[in-house]
C-alpha cells in the first residue's frame, strides 16, 4: 500500500498550496490513501468545518489535528458527526472526538490511523506511549489492518525518536508534526517501520514557522506580550511524507519525504 501524509497546513497559503496540489501528489505518487494534518489550517490556530470539508473535497482520506484542535470551538461537535476528522489520542477522558479510526482503502484493505501528543514542552497529557498501546491493541498489523500510520504530535525529537523504536515492529510509519521544519532523518527501522521526526508543514516558509516574521522575532528580542501571530502569506510549500509497504505484513519497504514548493529543495519519490 502508498500512503501519502502531509503535515501541518499553516493558514491560508497552506491550505491553498496542499488543495491545489493534493490531487496531482495522489496521482503521480500513486497513493491509495492520503492524511494530512490540519490543527493550524484556520488562521494558523485550529481548524473549521468547512475546511474539513475543502480538504475532503481535494482527495484527503482523514485530517488529524493536534494542540490547537480545539481552537475554533466550532469544530467540537463536528468531531460527532464526521469519524475521518481525529484528535490526539491522550487527550483526558471527555473530550470530544477520538484518537484513532479505522478507514478501508482500495482492494478490501484497512488503514488505521493513530494520533498522539508528547508531553515535553506541551500542555499536560496523558501517557502517549500507554495511548498507543491501548490504540493499537485491538488492530495487530498485517491481520487487523494492511497499514498502520501513527502520528506523533510533538515538540521533542527524543520524545518522538523513542515513540517509532517503541512501536516498531507493530506500525506501518511513525513520523513527527508540530515543529514545522522538515528532518532529513526519514529511515526504516529495525523491526520494518518507517520513521522521520517531523515531517514539515504546508505553508510559507518565508515565516517563523509559518508565521508572519516581525512579532515573533521581536518577541524573542524583548521578551514582552504584543500582537496575535498571523500566518504568512507568500506562496505556499507542501511537505510530506510518503510510504510504501507490504500488504502482508503492513511493515515499511520505502519511506521518502516530499517537499513541492517555490521556498525549500523539491524532492518527489519516483514511483512505477
Amino acid at each position: 500500500m502508498r500512503v501519502l501524509y502531509l503535515g501541518d497546513i499553516v493558514g491560508r497559503s497552506g491550505r491553498d498550496a496542499a488543495i491545489a496540489r493534493l490531487p496531482e501528489l495522489r496521482e503521480r505518487l500513486k497513493a491509495d490513501f492520503t492524511v494530512v494534518n490540519g490543527e493550524n489550517a484556520a488562521g494558523g490556530f485550529g481548524i473549521t468545518p468547512a475546511i474539513c470539508e475543502d480538504l475532503f473535497a481535494a482527495g484527503t482520506d482523514v485530517i488529524v489535528t493536534g494542540n490547537h484542535v480545539f481552537d475554533n470551538r466550532d469544530i467540537m461537535p463536528h468531531f460527532q458527526r464526521e469519524n475521518r476528522l481525529l484528535r490526539p489520542a491522550n487527550y483526558p477522558d471527555g473530550a470530544p472526538g477520538r484518537g484513532i479510526g479505522i478507514y478501508d482503502a482500495p482492494g478490501g484493505r484497512r488503514v488505521a490511523v493513530v494520533q498522539v501528543m508528547g508531553r515535553i514542552f506541551m500542555d499536560p497529557m496523558d501517557c502517549p506511549f500507554r495511548a498507543a498501546d491501548e490504540a493499537l491493541k485491538p488492530y495487530p498489523l498485517g491481520r487487523a489492518v494492511q497499514f498502520t500510520l501513527v502520528d506523533v504530535h510533538a515538540e521533542a525529537t527524543s520524545e518522538k525518536m523513542a515513540m517509532g523504536h517503541y512501536l516498531d515492529g507493530r506500525a506501518s510509519m511513525v513520523v513527527g508534526t508540530h515543529t514545522h521544519a522538515p528532518t532529513a532523518d526519514n529511515q526504516i527501522l529495525p523491526g520494518g517501520t518507517g520513521y522521520m521526526s517531523d515531517i514539515g508543514m504546508c505553508g510559507d516558509y518565508n515565516s517563523v514557522i509559518g508565521m508572519q516574521k516581525d512579532e515573533p522575532v521581536r518577541r524573542f528580542i524583548h521578551k514582552t506580550p504584543g500582537n496575535r501571530f498571523a500566518p504568512a502569506d507568500g506562496e505556499g510549500t507542501v511537505c510530506g511524507v510518503w510510504v510504501e509497504s507490504d500488504d502482508a505484513t503492513g511493515l515499511a519497504k520505502r519511506i521518502e519525504p516530499v517537499r513541492v514548493g517555490p521556498r525549500l529543495q523539491e524532492t518527489l519519490p519516483e514511483v512505477a
